[in-house]
């Protein structure tokens, strides 16, 4: 096989086994109900939690800004790409997270990338192969990316279970440097992540704890401060990486903790180091969306009552859906095949729910995720679960 020869390969193998995925392109807002390819549907696959990616209070920040500094920054932010705007929004996120300080990055996945990366690297030539790092088996990909950037010795626990992690731990007590790291809230289970338990084996062999809390983040906690607030953690966890792409309805990443931590990424993050800082009217627009989750609760209060809604729903209807414990309700197939066949038929019945299948879940664990927002009317989630009644009889799921 000559060349890009294996490209067609490859992608005829996903038309063949029934996963070749067709990129959906939204016309107009990003809303509970919207246009996809030209057809009107029900929403539920949106990270969109809050419903403040269309708050007018968004909008006109953005535009604000973008008159006052323009469309661009410029420059990476140790250059001349740091604005005013983005030295308030890390203070406003550092006051928010109940933390000394924060670092902004263009993207949650460069903030995992750049973070892990960092802090397992030595400044002693060979040092960092002596290193440990752990990793809950489900975490999201970019930190399994940000792992594979280090040269530590890498080790894996069993999904959320505290035995297992306690034995690697032990395995590696020796080394001079061990770094946990998971998930808050598990992007494909909907599964909250036991930092409460975590933090006390961490505690007991010294090692440093990182949570990535991109679902977490506008969801869990007192006004949406997440994970780690959900636990009372603040203080003892060591890093937060949160994200503003989500319930805050805009771009970006960053890592919330010490003055000492955030000074170390700006020396150190190669995603901070070489990439342009953010629009200023991204930075005022995720500045407002934090004076929303502090001035508008009924928004964090209404997401709940919908999240519930629509699982009871679910249930009663006789699908699985796993140990979903947060407003990301999977419900369970199994076969890939059929798990992109009822997301299809839902988009032809006018609901929006994607199918998922390896590599994103395992082999065996293919799903139809979904995700409901604060948005959604109760007659919205009514007709979403008459359609999943609907297409799980005509496929035998249900």
């Amino acid at each position: 096989m000559a060349g890009m020869d294996f490209l067609q390969v490859e992608l005829d193998g996903y038309k063949s086994r029934g996963i070749y995925n067709y990129v959906k392109v939204v016309s107009g807002e990003q809303s509970a109900t919207c246009v996809v390819n030209g057809q009107k549907v029900v929403n539920l696959s949106s990270n969109n939690y809050l419903g403040l990616a269309t708050h007018p209070k968004l909008r006109e920040a953005m535009i604000d800004a973008t008159k006052k500094y323009g469309a661009g920054a410029g420059s990476v932010r140790p250059i001349i790409g740091t604005m005013d705007i983005h030295v308030e929004l890390e203070k406003k996120l550092a006051a928010f997270k109940n933390v000394e300080s924060s670092l902004v990055f263009v993207a949650g996945i460069a903030a995992n990338r750049g973070t892990i990366q960092s802090m397992l690297a030595s400044s002693k030539k060979g040092d960092d192969a002596n290193f440990a790092v752990i990793s809950d088996e489900l975490n999201h990909a970019s930190i399994i990316d940000g792992v594979r950037l280090t040269k530590a010795k890498r080790y894996i626990y069993k999904h959320s279970d505290m035995a297992d992690l306690a034995r690697v731990l032990e395995e590696v007590k020796d080394a001079p440097r061990i770094m946990i790291i998971t998930d808050g809230v598990f992007s494909m289970d909907g599964d909250i992540a036991p930092l409460d338990k975590i933090y006390e084996l961490a505690k007991k062999y010294g090692a440093i704890t990182m949570c990535d809390d991109a679902h977490g983040e506008g969801v869990l906690g007192k006004n949406g401060r997440g994970t780690i607030d959900h636990f009372n953690l603040h203080g003892k966890w060591d890093i937060d990486m949160g994200t503003l792409s989500k319930a805050m309805g805009c771009l970006g990443g960053y890592i919330a903790g010490t003055k000492n931590l955030t000074e170390y990424l700006i020396h150190q993050a190669r995603p901070f180091l070489f990439s342009t800082a953010h629009p200023p009217g991204v930075a005022a627009a995720c500045i407002a969306a934090l004076d929303i989750l502090e001035s508008e609760p009924e928004r964090h209060e209404k997401l709940w009552a919908n999240a519930k809604f629509l699982k009871k729903g679910l249930t009663e209807l006789g699908f699985d859906t796993g140990n979903s414990a947060t407003p990301i309700t999977p419900v369970m197939i199994g076969d890939e095949a059929k798990a992109i066949q009822f997301s299809k038929k839902l988009f032809e019945e006018g609901v929006l729910g994607l199918g998922i299948v390896f590599p994103t879940v395992a082999r065996g664990k293919a799903r139809v995720r979904t995700i409901v927002t604060a948005n959604h009317t109760q007659a919205e989630l009514e007709f979403a679960l008459d359609k999943f009644k609907k297409v799980g009889k005509d496929l035998g799921i249900i």
